[in-house]
């Protein structure tokens, strides 16, 4: 069938969509966040609305199920499928701003941070918060009704989409804005139009569902079909708008939709409120529900252990490291406002309940920005990060539940109890308390008949707790597969009937991502359950989450740092099997999709709540490909850099004066023979080559320089940043010794990021020889990757601080240059290296000393161009920097800069306009007059 579905799915979409059907690409879009696996039959790159129709009804001509996805965070198990998974990231990204910010038109593939982004400019954002906002996508978050920390019931979706347009299984495009809509969809679908109306005046007639609606709805609620839309809405075009709102994919495509926005809330305070015991902490929610909070998230006492266990990487914030009890529980509680005077009153109100509630210590409501992005990095990330401490090989379940907040305590204390009966070990409970909605997780293998038996028991009992404090079985995480079987039992047979009319009317085919949302099924939620075979070390905590996703640089072109992982899991479940085919197979398509187009920059390190760096898998794995004769070059270029950086800078400079297309072809030859891993790519964008870094001894210097070799390598526009920083010194009167063997020193990125071990000791070894003769305390590098690999390198030399330049002028510099010009504009491209060493600030500082308007895109993001990975594979740095360059066209800019000289190639080529570092331009524009003109 797949052969035939395949060519039947590219005759009906043409040129508009691109149909995949590789292993690999099947396999690694199967996974999402949930603990769900189903493995499509193909998968759908679609780009517009046109191709999505065409698919639907290609698809419900083959009787083949088809399936949306976004970015994959959903925990339900709504966007898996058999059949045609459609993947809507890499189109659908267009955003217009209306109304000066009040209204937002945008595609399904933006990630709700990217439009906040768009909008904090006007002071407004999108109502759902839910804690997945860096990876989760606005179809994602229309389509499951999402809520999260603090918009509650009122700036949920469902409140806040004024209008959709929606692709129907029919094909029919269906715009709920325009000012005819209603007669459009009469005309177009006139029984949906009609059954839309007949159900309307059903539900209308029938207190008892009238009844059951209210008392649902007042709660959050993603729990079956919103018939509450029914009730709130007249024509059977707002009814369809709102219907589609939570339907998780089973109705129709979203291709638009236009929020009306809310107030961005910046003047914020944050107190971390810890108690003796779990309960304390829910007997303490209404009075602090009474002060208006806007988000009060409760943490039980293995979140507060899981966030304790993080390490110093994760930041953990001090409140939590405090933590001692094995039985506290917190509540993380937020007060936001407008203008400070409103929050000024806000915090009075709360101190003096916070006063008289029985916590373990006082709590301060903070105010600085920095303290409480600590909590709520711990906190958005908690779900990935308790899931990710499991047991190995085990797999983690959360579930997603409310009850009116009186009755929270005593559902939790129920859910303990449960937790026991069922030997579910170390289970958590966490999630926003407020709203009387909390999330809780199980682990466990889900093999045998016993496990599975265990769950459903459980999850039997679980419903009759929840539903016996007057609850909602899903609050936002989406009906899904998880608690499909449930809804009748939640609503009542008239409501259900309602609902299964409603996807009667809408997919009269059932081929819209069947079984999800409604299912007669009573063990749907036991079928299909994945397990994570242990892999590596590296990876085995990953939970799948996509967090990674948004930052990294490969995502449009090959496979994400979870595709990655969730690849090496595929391989070893084939293994596993017995199914060597399958396993040669993605294994053979994983050397260039997982290994070669890495960039290996640690990005997905930053985004992931447990600091997976998915990059040291690849490079071990590139180690592991390596043979002796490639291992013997790398050792023996470590032990002779300086001869190998004039070789590369001489043939740079060769290949500048020649005819362009034929170093280029003789490149492409070299390439074809020796492999593409093996003979870089030249082009007549790279620069010719470089000066040596060598300088005179100077005695008493202030710090130690060790500049980056990439500007012995790539020449630079002007004098270079060696030039540049010793000037700058020069200026203030500080002084630099820069070691006589520097010209022979490297940070040994190239051999760690290559899987080289021995080139890399090697070079490690003359660094630390280097470095301990010169007995400075204060090492700067004028690189951000370079000062990255130092600061790794030189990490066992006690009382060595490695400091990147950018830093180091930022803070014994910049203050006493003299008084200077600057010029109008700047377009600034921070780098991977620049965000792990955390000195964006201190970019961005200088910047703003160099240009009257600074603007760092929005949409910036690793360049990928990674040492020599831009020049292995360019079109890894064309994926990776195309949304960055469509923005940085239309900022224009005078000028240009980054602060890394291979990520300056990376945007030069990318966008056409010269990139330098920002050392550069301070020089420029601080120069004295009359060496300016000697210059």
């Amino acid at each position: 069938m797949t052969t035939a579905l395949v060519n039947a799915l590219r005759a009906a979409v043409g040129d508009v969509a691109d149909v995949r059907s590789r292993a690999l690409d099947r396999h690694v879009r199967a996974a999402d966040a949930s603990h769900f696996l189903l493995t499509p039959q193909a998968v759908v790159v679609a780009r517009d609305a046109e191709a999505v129709g065409r698919l639907m009804r290609a698809t419900a001509g083959l009787r083949v199920p088809l399936t949306f996805r976004a970015g994959g965070t959903s925990l339900s198990g709504q966007g898996l499928t058999e059949g045609v998974l459609v993947d809507v990231r890499a189109g659908f990204r267009d955003l217009e701003v209306l109304d000066d910010g009040r209204r937002v038109r945008v595609q399904p593939g933006l990630t709700l941070r990217q439009v906040n982004a768009r909008l904090a400019p006007y002071g407004r954002r999108l109502g759902p918060d839910p804690a997945s906002e860096a990876a989760c996508t606005v179809g994602g978050v229309v389509a499951n009704n999402s809520s999260g920390m603090a918009c509650g019931t009122v700036e949920n979706c469902y409140r806040t989409v004024e209008s959709l347009v929606l692709v129907l299984p029919s094909g029919t495009v269906v715009d709920t804005g325009a000012p005819d809509a209603d007669e459009r969809l009469r005309a177009a679908e006139p029984e949906l139009h009609e059954g839309l109306l007949r159900l309307r005046d059903r539900v209308r007639g029938n207190p008892r569902s009238l009844a059951t609606i209210e008392r649902q709805f007042a709660m959050k609620n993603t729990m079956g079909y919103g018939v509450n839309s029914y009730v709130d809405f007249d024509t059977a075009c707002e009814i369809l708008a709102h219907l589609t709102i939570g339907s998780e994919g089973t109705l129709a495509f979203v291709a638009e939709a236009t929020f009306r926005t809310v107030p961005l809330r910046t003047h914020a305070a944050t107190g971390f409120a810890v108690f003796d015991t779990l309960a304390e902490a829910n007997y303490a929610l209404p009075s602090l529900v009474a002060t208006e909070a806007a988000t009060i998230e409760l943490l039980d006492a293995t979140s507060l252990r899981v966030g304790q266990s993080l390490g110093p990487a994760a930041d953990v914030p001090a409140q939590v490291a405090a933590v001692t009890g094995r039985e506290h529980a917190a509540l993380l509680v937020e007060y936001q406002a407008e203008t400070a005077e409103q929050l000024a009153d806000l915090v009075d109100v709360a101190g003096a309940v916070l006063a008289q509630l029985p916590v373990s210590t006082p709590v301060r409501l903070d105010r600085d920005p920095r303290g409480r992005a600590k909590l709520w990095k711990l906190r958005k990330g908690l779900y990935a990060a308790v899931a990710g401490s499991r047991p190995s090989g085990t797999t983690a379940l959360l579930e997603d539940i409310v009850v009116p907040v009186g009755s929270l305590a005593d559902t939790c204390e129920s859910l303990r109890d449960l937790f026991d009966v069922h030997d579910y070990r170390d289970s958590v409970i966490f999630g926003h308390a407020k709203d009387g909605n909390v999330h809780f997780m199980l682990t466990d293998r889900f093999e045998s008949e016993e496990q599975l038996e265990r769950y459903h028991l459980f999850t039997e009992a679980m419903v009759d707790v929840v539903l016996g404090h007057g609850g909602s079985l899903k609050a936002e995480h989406g009906t899904g597969r998880v608690m499909a079987p449930y809804v009748r039992r939640q609503y009542g047979d008239e409501l259900y009937d309602v609902m299964l009319e409603t996807k009667r009317l809408v997919d009269p085919d059932g081929m819209l991502n069947p079984g999800v949302v409604l299912n007669d099924d009573p063990t749907v939620h036991i079928q299909h359950l994945k397990l994570h075979p242990k892999v590596e070390e590296e990876v085995d905590r990953c939970v799948e989450c996509g967090f990674c996703e948004p930052v990294c640089p490969s995502k449009n072109l090959t496979l994400t740092p979870r595709e990655r992982i969730v690849a090496r899991r595929a391989v070893e479940s084939a293994r596993r099997r017995g199914d060597e085919a399958l396993v040669a197979e993605l294994e053979q398509a994983y050397r260039y999709d997982g290994v070669d187009t890495c960039a290996a920059d640690g990005m997905c390190r930053t985004a992931c709540p447990v600091q997976i760096n998915t990059g040291d898998l690849v490079k071990r794995l590139r180690r592991d490909i390596h043979g002796r004769a490639e291992t013997a070059v790398w050792t023996a270029a470590a032990k002779h850099w300086s001869s190998a950086t004039r070789a590369g800078s001489v043939a740079l400079s060769l290949a500048a004066l020649s005819p362009s297309k034929l170093v280029t072809g003789a490149t492409d030859v070299g390439r074809t023979v020796l492999g593409t891993e093996v003979v870089p790519r030249w082009t007549p964008d790279l620069p010719a080559g470089g000066q040596r870094r060598a300088r005179p001894t100077v005695d008493d210097a202030d710090a130690l320089y060790l500049p980056a070799c990439v500007g012995s390598v790539f020449g630079a526009v002007g004098d270079g940043v060696q030039v540049s920083l010793e000037r700058l010194c020069e200026r203030v009167g500080l002084r630099l010794a820069v070691p006589e063997e520097i010209d022979s020193l490297c940070c040994g990125t190239p051999w760690s990021s290559k899987g080289f071990p021995r080139g890399y000791d090697e070079m490690r070894t003359r660094v630390l020889r280097a470095v301990r003769r010169a007995g400075h305390f204060r090492v700067i590098s004028d690189a951000t990757s370079c000062t990255e690999g130092f600061t790794t390198l030189l990490r066992d030399i006690p009382g060595v601080q490695v400091q990147d330049a950018v830093a180091f002028v930022a803070e014994k510099v910049l203050d006493r240059l003299p008084a200077h010009h600057k010029i109008p504009s700047l377009v600034l491209h921070p780098t991977c290296s620049s965000a792990h060493l955390g000195v964006d600030d201190a970019l961005v500082h200088i910047a703003r000393s160099v240009a009257e308007d600074v603007h760092v895109p929005v949409d910036w993001g690793c360049c990928a161009f990674a040492g020599d990975r831009g020049m292995l594979h360019p079109e890894l740095t064309t994926a990776a920097t195309a949304p960055e360059v469509r923005e940085v066209k239309n900022l224009g800019g005078a000028a240009h800069a980054s602060c890394n000289r291979t990520c300056e190639i990376g945007m030069t080529r990318a966008t056409g306009f010269p990139y330098q570092h920002i050392l550069q331009l301070l020089d420029a524009v601080t120069r004295p007059r009359e060496e300016s003109h000697g210059a």
